[in-house]
């Protein structure tokens, strides 16, 4: 039965967690604590695939002095071989007493197998505790094993009048610096980037994290793995000279052209997908699947209103970062979200999770309303 200190050494954990964020991708992000007696002995987290998990890092700081003790881990110790061994066995084998364990494994596989084999060893194991603070930060991972798809995020940024860019496609840059370095960071989380055709051939961005814009510690090893680049490219017109062909880390285009060369010369270096949808437009639905079966658990969508509010539409938004400046544009620029509703009752309602200031810019998390 879980109690307050419980709460207290499952937070510690969650906090360690939180660290790998940025690097553990396509894994979760897992964070453990062991405690003997009243004192910490060993901390840990996952900090990237095929490198050992929490547990193992932490049972390592702990030695000897795990034996008996009381583990903290943020999710259920995994019970199977994948790049690295089972963390239930280790754990066994270290000879702990109880395990505490913030959620379970979300693959429908393998939930409840490491907690099964604990038991069946005669270690104590209570939770979940602070679950859905766990389930949090692992949401994206969570909906691939359970629904196949990754978490969306949708990325805007806009005027006070609601515009995103002139009239003329013109958008760099309407908010601030502060802004642009926590986009950098929302990019970090992202296993993916999708864009459209539109903003690569008005704006040319290149879609990396760069790690003089991020603010953070281990910025080496955070921009080490730059996110998948992802252009919606129905008619295949992405130019050769394309900052995101050519920048650090791997580029899919995606088009909906089924009488197109398989490779074109220049997609050099890109790897060149159909996934043809009604209208000659791309299939959104197939790109995310194509995008959880390349293990992605977060894809942040950066792109202009048609291309944001096609997702929208198509029901495969979770979550909106709205960065709004201090700005006016006028009626002639572009709008937030092509989106055409005619009345009240079609009116798109959203749940505001957080909103705070980025520098001179404010940013506003929302949800759907369901």
């Amino acid at each position: 039965m879980a109690n307050s200190r419980d709460l207290v050494m499952m937070a510690r954990a969650l906090k360690l967690a939180a660290r790998g964020r940025y690097t553990c991708m396509p894994n979760p992000a897992v964070g453990c604590v062991i405690v003997q007696g009243d004192n910490v002995v060993g901390k840990g987290w996952h900090q990237r695939a095929g490198a050992p998990h929490a547990e193992v890092n932490a049972l390592h700081e702990a030695g000897e002095l795990a034996r008996g003790a009381t583990v903290y881990v943020t999710l259920e110790p995994c019970s199977h071989y994948g790049r690295t061994p089972p963390c239930a066995d280790a754990l066994i084998e270290a000879g702990v007493a109880r395990v505490v364990y913030g959620m379970t494994d979300p693959n429908p596989q393998v939930a409840g197998n490491g907690l099964a084999k604990l038991r069946q060893a005669g270690i104590a194991v209570d939770g979940p505790v602070l679950d859905v603070e766990a389930q949090q930060l692992n949401r994206g991972f969570m909906k691939r094993q359970q629904q196949g798809l990754p978490w969306v995020t949708v990325k805007l940024a806009m005027s006070l009048d609601g515009r995103t860019a002139m009239g003329s496609g013109e958008s760099q840059w309407i908010t601030g610096a502060a802004a642009r370095q926590d986009v950098q960071r929302l990019r970090a989380e992202s296993c993916a980037i999708v864009t459209g055709i539109g903003t690569v051939l008005h704006d040319n961005p290149s879609l990396t994290v760069r790690a003089d814009e991020l603010g953070l510690e281990h910025v080496k090893d955070i921009v080490e793995r730059q996110p998948l680049r992802v252009v919606v490219d129905s008619q295949l017109k992405t130019p050769a000279d394309a900052k995101v062909l050519s920048a650090k880390g791997n580029t899919l285009v995606v088009t909906a052209c089924d009488g197109l060369l398989p490779f074109s010369p220049s997609m050099a270096g890109a790897e060149v997908v159909c996934l043809a949808g009604e209208g000659g437009q791309v299939d959104l639905v197939a790109l995310l699947k194509t995008l959880a079966e390349k293990e992605c658990n977060q894809v942040l969508i950066e792109a202009g209103s048609e291309l944001a509010g096609s997702f929208l539409q198509a029901g495969l938004v979770d979550e909106f970062v709205f960065y709004m400046a201090p700005k006016l544009l006028g009626s002639s620029a572009r709008p937030l979200l092509t989106l055409p509703l005619d009345t009240m009752d079609q009116q798109v309602a959203l749940d505001i999770t957080d909103i705070r200031q980025v520098g001179d810019d404010i940013r506003i998390t929302a949800t759907l309303v369901e």
